[in-house]
């Protein structure tokens, strides 16, 4: 397990959402520079991005939800193409557990364990 970890449960359908592709970046003085990328598990999990060394600094989950509305019936239907959740890291020896909440018309987040 990495020390970046993510879920992503459908709210609306009430089950794990599988196959969403979710992509890790760490900020730069110049943007952000990504860092690890790979599809929810049959479980709504992402337990490892390949991030190396954990460091502090500002991090962001983007989670592509287009496609997976698309194999859901809801192409067009569903309001967010995509979410994204900045988070800061201020101790590297933690692990961070960051996951999302979704449905075709909102999503929250929070800091799991």
């Amino acid at each position: 397990m990495s020390a970046i970890t993510t879920h992503v449960l459908d709210t609306s359908r009430g089950s794990p959402a599988a196959g969403v592709v979710t992509i890790l970046f760490r900020a730069n003085d110049d943007g952000w520079d990504e860092i690890g990328r790979s599809p929810t598990d049959d479980n709504g999990r992402v337990a490892t991005f390949d991030t190396g060394d954990l460091t502090r600094g500002t991090y962001r989950l983007r989670f592509e939800l287009d496609d997976y509305f698309a194999d859901h019936a809801l192409t067009g239907k569903a309001f967010y193409p995509y979410a994204e959740i900045a988070f800061r890291v201020e101790d590297p020896s933690q692990h961070y557990h960051v996951p999302l909440l979704l449905s075709p018309f909102g999503y929250s987040t929070y800091r799991g364990s």
